[in-house]
């Protein structure tokens, strides 16, 4: 198979790479952009650390073929930073200890970005349902649902007048 070029938006830049037609989302990030922030887990979208949002909707990079990101906005982990500030997600997984081996980490961050948005001020249902696609093999449940309502509660005292 040839290889072929894809234009994507990635973390607000616009990028055009050379892939091959077999390669996941995952593998574009990753071998063709050097975005190593996203991880491979499990290579099955079991474990939800490749998760990443494309046109704004939780994605597993790993099932998804990069060609579908043609023309497609691609926010990963490495995008989530700004001028050198953690996101209130992150300071609030490095605080609450949330982050112990960091191998799942980013995947819980953009799922948890995408919980706060849709839900403010969530329920631990809410929180529970939202993380459920995603696996710790450290077993830092505790310390992630701590990080999740400090890094809620962070982003209502931004947003209060």
């Amino acid at each position: 198979m040839s290889a072929r070029i894809v234009h994507v938006m990635v973390n607000g830049r616009s990028e055009e790479v050379e892939i091959q037609p077999q390669w996941t989302l995952l593998q574009l990030l990753r071998q063709g952009l050097g975005l190593l922030g996203t991880e491979e887990g499990c290579g099955e979208g079991s474990c939800g650390s490749c998760t990443v949002l494309v046109d704004g909707e939780l994605t597993r990079s790993c099932l998804s073929l990069a060609v579908r990101a043609e023309g497609r906005s691609v926010e990963t982990i490495d995008g989530v930073a700004r001028d050198g500030e953690l996101d209130p997600v992150q300071q609030a997984f490095v605080e609450h200890g949330a982050i112990q081996c960091g191998f799942c980490t980013p995947g819980f961050i953009m799922v948890v970005r995408q919980l706060l948005e849709e839900h403010p001020d969530p329920t631990d249902e809410v929180i529970r349902e939202y993380l459920s696609g995603n696996f710790c093999r450290c077993g830092s449940y505790m310390m992630i649902f701590e990080a999740v309502r400090d890094a809620a509660a962070r982003r209502r005292e931004r947003v209060a007048p």
